[in-house]
């Protein structure tokens, strides 16, 4: 099989820290470049994962479900990473248990998953780039559950629009009142009314499916 130039181009941009140049030619011929649209399923409940996908551009939202249907937003993966939980289900041939969608357009490297647990051996780059994406997602669950368990509504309402201004690079965020609500698993009534109490404050401008943060 031959490599991909492009995908050893996206790799050196996107992902310094696969830095071994024998691994980066692997994944270059056993890799596939995959595009998402806005709003498109990546990985979904229940289904078999059948390749780890590495982060060129765009921004993927993780979401997990509980025994009554409703979602809760976990955290933002973005260009340079991955996800953990494809890990554990790849190696261990399990079910996904989270669920991955596209915010924006995104385009990745997917990898087959015969390769994955291989290249932990062989590569200390890879397996560097493994161990950290755990230890980060982690960190990512442990800061959820401290905003769940600690933190007022309104609070929590503030530091999700603050994430995601930081994430995208912009004030301005185009969301529904209803999305916000499912993303801190909250009533959308709720999450109106502390909204428009935020922009009484002075801290947010609100438009038609937009919030602007004027203060952070």
């Amino acid at each position: 099989m031959e490599q991909d130039p492009n995908i050893m181009a996206l790799l050196r941009q996107s992902f310094p820290q696969i830095a071994e140049k024998a691994l980066q030619e692997e994944i270059a011929v056993h890799g596939k470049i995959y595009t998402f649209r806005e709003g498109e399923v990546i990985m979904d409940y229940g289904t078999y994962i059948k390749k780890v996908s590495l982060i060129v551009s765009g921004l993927v939202k993780v979401l997990r479900r509980d025994d009554d249907g409703r979602e809760l937003f976990l955290y933002y993966l973005e260009k340079g990473q991955t996800c953990a939980a494809s890990f554990t289900c790849c190696m261990m041939h399990k079910k996904s248990y989270m669920k991955t969608l596209a915010e924006e357009e995104t385009l990745m490297i997917g990898i087959p998953i015969r390769y994955v647990d291989e290249w932990m051996v062989r590569y200390q780059s890879w397996k560097n780039f493994v161990m950290k994406t755990y230890d980060d997602r982690l960190l990512e669950l442990i800061r959820t559950i401290d905003k769940i368990a600690f933190m007022k509504m309104d609070q929590r309402l503030l530091d999700y629009l603050s994430g995601k201004a930081n994430i995208t690079g912009s004030r301005i965020i185009e969301v529904t009142h209803q999305q916000i609500a499912d993303d801190i698993n909250a009533s959308r009534e709720a999450v109106s009314r502390l909204l428009k109490q935020l922009e009484r404050a002075g801290r947010i401008s609100l438009g038609r499916n937009r919030v602007e943060l004027l203060t952070v």
